[in-house]
């Protein structure tokens, strides 16, 4: 396997930790951490530059919020400068020789994939296959071992420096384990970890068994095969893999028929249609019953409007679920925002004529 080395220049690049700027500032323009750094931009980019190259960079404290949408969780926050920036440039340049790594069914945090690109997917898996073997990880991101983490980037990666920055990044929380939810560069952590498992599936499990569909979205993922007990022995191995290798347990790891429905990335696949999960019905409908009023009270701006009822739409049109559009009044909504959005640039003051 190929090793890189010599990213350090391109990664510490003013042109790169101007590009990490931009990428990270993106949709935040208006928060007070983004502005205040647009204010000295070229010196506080030459300060991060001068911090990587000298070595002074450090990862500042988090601090810890809680969200309890879809589930429970504690989100890690770090400061936009330098932090972001820095996470930023480092992925700018190692993004594209770790995508090469992944194989064709991993659909989290790349270009061209993503949730509806896997679920479609999953139905191709769901009308050849008799019976699904679905697995998720228990507490993933707390779970994932730093050094095994950071051994796994030194299988790809050389670079001394870049190893220097990786390092400091991933020992930022204490205790030997956690990739905080929040870190720009955790996501891709996450990937590379559970690309461990792909390659298992794809060069071990598959080798020995023959054709097994497998289709994976962060540390949830599915494999599909005719025989019940081909599926019985995959977990068998696989749960001693992630327990030796990977140090990582299962929350849930069931084999039924795909009859039943498979429910996975937010949607329940039956081999001829797909519908909306339960859980997932219940916040659209919560979310969207409350949004007028929050609007007519000014307490969310036109564009969160706009951008929360265009979201929704996003899910629902790759589901059967006509009577749930009608039920929360999507058209309604869909059509409000249009005419809204028109009266706004009606508004707009117009530009002076000249002689």
């Amino acid at each position: 396997m190929r090793r890189y080395g010599g990213l350090w220049g391109r990664i510490t690049d003013p042109g790169n930790i101007l590009s990490a700027f931009q990428k990270a500032a993106l949709h935040k323009s208006s928060h007070k951490n983004v502005q205040k750094t647009k204010s000295l931009l070229d010196e506080r980019l030459e300060e991060i530059r001068l911090s990587l190259v000298n070595k002074t960079y450090t990862t500042s404290k988090y601090w810890e919020k809680t969200v309890f949408e879809p589930k429970k969780r504690i989100i890690y926050v770090l400061p936009f400068y330098p932090d972001r920036i820095v996470q930023h440039a480092l992925m700018n340049i190692v993004t594209p020789i770790w995508d090469k790594l992944f194989i064709h069914d991993s659909y989290a945090c790349r270009e061209k994939k993503g949730i509806h690109c896997g679920s479609i997917r999953t139905m191709q898996f769901v009308r050849r296959n008799k019976y699904v073997l679905k697995c998720d990880i228990s507490k993933f991101y707390p779970s994932v071992d730093q050094d095994v983490l950071f051994e796994i980037i030194k299988k790809k990666i050389k670079c001394p420096d870049t190893l220097w920055l990786f390092e400091n990044i991933i020992k930022s929380y204490p205790g030997g384990k956690n990739v905080p939810i929040g870190n720009y560069t955790s996501q891709w952590f996450g990937n590379l970890y559970m690309n461990e498992v792909d390659q298992f599936v794809k060069h071990e499990l598959q080798k020995k068994y023959g054709r097994i569909d497998y289709v994976r979205y962060c540390d949830d993922f599915c494999l599909f095969n005719d025989d019940k007990s081909i599926l019985n022995r995959c977990r068998d191995e696989l749960r001693v893999y992630l327990d030796e290798k990977l140090k990582l347990k299962f929350s849930k790891c069931d084999i039924f028929p795909v009859a039943r429905g498979v429910d996975f990335l937010g949607y329940r696949h039956f081999n001829n249609y797909i519908l909306l999960r339960k859980s997932t019905t219940k916040r659209v409908r919560k979310r969207l019953a409350t949004l007028p009023g929050l609007y007519e009270k000014k307490k969310i701006t036109f564009e969160q409007f706009r951008s929360s009822v265009a979201s929704t739409y996003g899910w629902l049109k790759h589901a059967n679920s006509h009577n749930l559009q009608v039920k929360i009044q999507l058209k309604e909504l869909m059509k409000f925002v249009g005419e809204q959005q028109c009266r706004n640039l009606a508004s707009l003051p117009t530009q002076a004529s000249h002689p």
